[in-house]
């Protein structure tokens, strides 16, 4: 009966590219102008984590987000989470209320109108470049005296789906310790089974999110990032082998 499956797959995923595209197409004139000046950036926030509500509820994700710790409105952060889907980025948006800016793959930037606002809003990086790893930590200091926050996914790039998760690039860390910000490590739990790069795959359903306690890095040096990553990722880990370890026969 697997094959009846086809056309639904088909049709979800179809869908899902017109929920990306036409927030974008409605709300391009506000979203243009709210682009021009970079200390606008807050307001392009909101919108943006609207269109991120829209199209998980749009998709039939019922999310939550459990705190154990809640980032100051006030302050700047160094997000990070594991990566698994195209969801990453909207469950992401709408699990952070701090403004922040994404650091991701310049590739992403050859999507029709949506890579319009991902090069003009995003710190775009080539991972292949040295150069261009160097610019990310020069535009991301300038983000970060403009009181914003940072998002990276660390595992730089989506891994394999049978791996649980992958090794951490330095880069994030680096850049909380450069910069002496907390570092706030979250877990995505179901964004995988719900909408993973498998074509063929995915479903409405609950997507859950925590927010871990955070990794504070004053006092630390430039010698404590591996350190550093190693507790991140750790955190993450556990959490998602804890959960798969419950959604086992033996464990129900």
């Amino acid at each position: 009966m697997k094959f009846l499956k086809y056309p639904f797959w088909i049709l979800y995923r179809i869908w899902f590219y017109i929920l990306v595209t036409v927030p974008i197409i409605v709300l391009f004139p506000i979203l243009f102008i709210s682009i021009l000046r970079e200390h606008w950036y807050p307001f392009f926030f909101r919108l943006a984590r609207l269109w991120a509500t829209i199209i998980l509820v749009g998709m039939g994700f019922a999310y939550k987000v459990k705190k154990e710790e809640v980032p100051d409105p006030k302050k700047s952060y160094m997000f990070v989470a594991n990566h698994t889907s195209m969801t990453d980025i909207m469950l992401m948006l709408v699990s952070v209320k701090n403004p922040f800016v994404f650091v991701g793959k310049k590739e992403l930037a050859k999507i029709p109108l949506f890579g319009f606002f991902y090069k003009r809003t995003c710190i775009l990086v080539d991972r292949s470049s040295a150069k261009s790893r160097q610019a990310v930590f020069l535009r991301a200091q300038k983000r970060l005296k403009q009181g914003l926050s940072i998002c990276i996914f660390p595992e730089g790039g989506v891994p394999d789906e049978s791996v649980v998760l992958d090794t951490f690039k330095n880069g994030a860390f680096r850049l909380a310790i450069n910069h002496q910000i907390p570092v706030v490590p979250m877990t995505f739990y179901d964004n995988k089974t719900r909408f993973s790069y498998t074509f063929f795959s995915g479903s409405p359903g609950r997507m859950k999110a925590k927010i871990h306690k955070f990794f504070k890095t004053e006092g630390l040096t430039i010698d404590d990032t591996n350190q550093l990553n190693d507790k991140t990722r750790n955190v993450i880990l556990n959490e998602l082998n804890t959960i798969n370890k419950k959604k086992l026969p033996n464990h129900e």
